[in-house]
């Protein structure tokens, strides 16, 4: 995980954290510019310039002081992740989907809810037996059975 400022290369990102302010929090966000959202980097930092940037259909620049708040990680970056299931999270703990296993009709079925590749994930709640757990994640909330958490192969940021 590095910030838009570390990076030198173009790319596909998704959006691990925007660390700045509650102001410029508040204003990225006004943007869309949040976690689990992907980014495109178009050109890198050369200096002052800045960067560009291609997020929801438009091209952005982005200052260095902001780039070097915000945390991505690139999306095909595959170099020996460790991979754990959904269930094995607690509260609080975020994670990127890498893959779902198990039967085609339980797959198709989170696919629907919103649970593809590279989508990132927050537990928000796990009940007192638990089961089910609660999901922050694409800015709604959503209950799964363990069970099927179990079937949601993720990667812990």
């Amino acid at each position: 995980m590095k910030t838009l400022a570390e990076l030198n290369r173009r790319g596909n990102y998704i959006i691990i954290s925007v660390n700045g302010d509650h102001k410029l929090n508040r204003r990225l966000a006004e943007m869309g510019i949040i976690a689990g959202k992907s980014i495109t980097i178009i050109s890198t930092s050369n200096g002052p310039m800045g960067m560009m940037i291609y997020f929801q259909g438009q091209r952005l620049a982005i200052s260095d002081e902001i780039a070097q708040k915000i945390a991505v990680r690139n999306i095909a970056e595959d170099d020996a992740v460790e991979l754990q299931t959904m269930s094995e999270l607690q509260v609080g703990e975020s994670g990127i989907v890498v893959k779902l296993v198990g039967p085609k009709a339980l797959r198709k079925r989170l696919l629907d809810m919103g649970l593809t590749r590279g989508t990132l994930l927050k537990v928000n709640q796990i009940a007192p037996l638990g089961d089910p757990i609660e999901l922050l994640i694409r800015g709604y909330k959503l209950s799964l059975r363990k069970a099927d958490a179990d079937s949601i192969m993720i990667e812990k940021v």
